[in-house]
């Protein structure tokens, strides 16, 4: 029955994200300053907003696996950790290729730019973390502290593009940025599949998790004996 309701979802999530992109192509016309390649911005903010929900989300596990122990917790705070710094990466991709072809240059180590590296590096910092504790329990414990730790980035990150007036463009969705209506309703419509994308994802890799502590849990029994 999961397993249905994640294919059903997947179905959807590639549906959307065809038909959004060929909107996008056919549709949309060119950035009046920028060209075709505005279109980037499509993938690039809605990849960021998946990318600090999953990191909240994993806040969210860490402080309730602190509070009550439970392993399931601790599975959900790692599943969706890699599930954002997937979506962190298609961010950051996706921004030096825009900034290729529109500044010239491939990076900047612009205040936006920086903090944003920063903070998918605190966030892969917790994945070696885990690799490097061998006993369970204690693993749990060190990645949630540095998983809430990290998160403390996540608000300048996100704030920064309103802070800081630097190379990065200004903010387009708030404060004093505009955007065009047809281009908005684009960018959160095809936010929707990028966050049906990221629930399966979570979904398969906290079953790899579920597997993962049972096989291990098999493998001590073994040596005890």
């Amino acid at each position: 029955m999961r397993e249905k309701i994640l294919y059903g979802l997947g179905a959807v999530a590639a549906l959307l994200l065809g038909r959004n992109i060929w909107v996008m192509l056919t549709g949309l016309p060119d950035e009046a300053f920028q060209g075709a390649i505005f279109r980037i911005i499509f993938f690039h903010v809605p990849a960021a907003f998946t990318c600090f929900l999953c990191f909240f989300a994993a806040l969210i596990a860490s402080i309730s696996y602190l509070k009550t122990g439970r392993m399931q917790w601790d599975a959900l705070a790692v599943s969706t950790t890699e599930v954002g710094l997937a979506f962190g990466a298609a961010n950051l991709i996706s921004g030096m290729i825009w900034a290729r072809i529109i500044w010239g240059i491939w990076w900047t180590w612009d205040w936006r730019l920086t903090s944003m590296l920063v903070c998918w590096l605190l966030y892969a910092g917790y994945l070696v973390l885990r690799r490097a504790v061998e006993e369970p329990a204690q693993r749990a414990r060190l990645s949630a502290v540095l998983s809430i730790l990290s998160f403390t980035v996540v608000p300048f990150v996100f704030f920064s593009i309103k802070w800081f007036r630097t190379q990065h463009p200004q903010p387009v969705l708030y404060g004093e940025g505009k955007m065009d209506a047809a281009y908005r309703a684009m960018l959160y419509g095809n936010w929707v599949p990028l966050l049906m994308i990221a629930v399966i994802l979570i979904a398969v890799r906290m079953q790899q998790e579920k597997r993962a502590r049972e096989i291990d849990a098999l493998r001590r029994e073994a040596h005890a004996f």
